[in-house]
């Protein structure tokens, strides 16, 4: 297997320190960089697989750097803050994060939620019953919004609509059984597999990314609906 290529950046030259030795112990190709200008210059030339982006940095924070990442790299990416009240901020921001931490953290567990990204199943394998030979899946219609699982590729009318990995797999989970109402939870188990763990308003974070993305107003959805008390389903009514 390649190794997992990780950039850690961050302005605290002892924390980065810490991270990526941790990170090469477990054998992760590991690149560093100490601001956001940086950060975005290195992530071009080495092409990582993760970024472990710290929020608050002088000049460029880690907010805009996620930004501009997403403009050129579809890497995983975890927001490390320094405050549990930061995350709810990041919640109404649309960033293109996949994971949060806060600081202090584990590094051990820093690991752990890499590894359980890199690996967790693709929502449409995650969903096959296993039955027959496999089958090309259906482009999926829900008005204009098109969804094809098989090329990854979600059009709102004649515009493509451009998704993170999670993004992605959160919205082909649902699509996959309109009207079925999933938990976060389930949403959780699905998507980023059993094995991970943390909050599961992480799940708020990236559909609402996903319903500005399809310009779908939580007020009068058409295609991503709220089921209160329980999560979220797809489907008109």
């Amino acid at each position: 297997m390649p190794r997992i290529r990780a950039l850690v950046v961050d302005d605290e030259p002892s924390l980065v320190r810490v991270v990526a030795a941790y990170l090469r112990r477990e054998g992760f190709d590991v690149t560093t960089a100490g601001d956001g200008h940086e950060a975005l210059r290195v992530a071009r030339q080495v092409h990582p697989d993760v970024v472990v982006l710290d929020v608050m940095m002088p000049g460029i924070d880690g907010t805009e750097v996620c930004r501009q990442l997403r403009t050129f790299s579809d890497a995983y990416v975890i927001m490390l803050t320094a405050r549990a009240e930061e995350i709810d901020t990041l919640v109404g921001l649309s960033v293109g994060a996949d994971d949060y931490m806060t600081k202090p953290f584990s590094s051990r567990v820093l690991v752990a939620r890499i590894r359980t990204m890199m690996r967790r199943p693709r929502a449409d394998a995650a969903q096959s019953d296993g039955a027959g030979s496999p089958e090309a899946a259906p482009v999926r219609r829900f008005g204009e919004l098109s969804i094809d699982p098989e090329a990854r590729e979600v059009w709102l009318g004649e515009q493509m609509v451009v998704l993170t990995p999670i993004e992605f797999d959160l919205l082909s989970t649902l699509s996959s059984r309109p009207g079925t109402a999933f938990s976060r939870t389930r949403l959780v188990q699905q998507v980023w597999g059993p094995a991970w763990f943390g909050d599961e308003r992480i799940v708020d974070i990236h559909l609402g990314h996903v319903r500005r993305k399809l310009r779908d107003d939580p007020g009068a959805p058409r295609y991503i609906r709220t089921v209160r008390g329980v999560g979220y389903r797809m489907g008109a009514g």
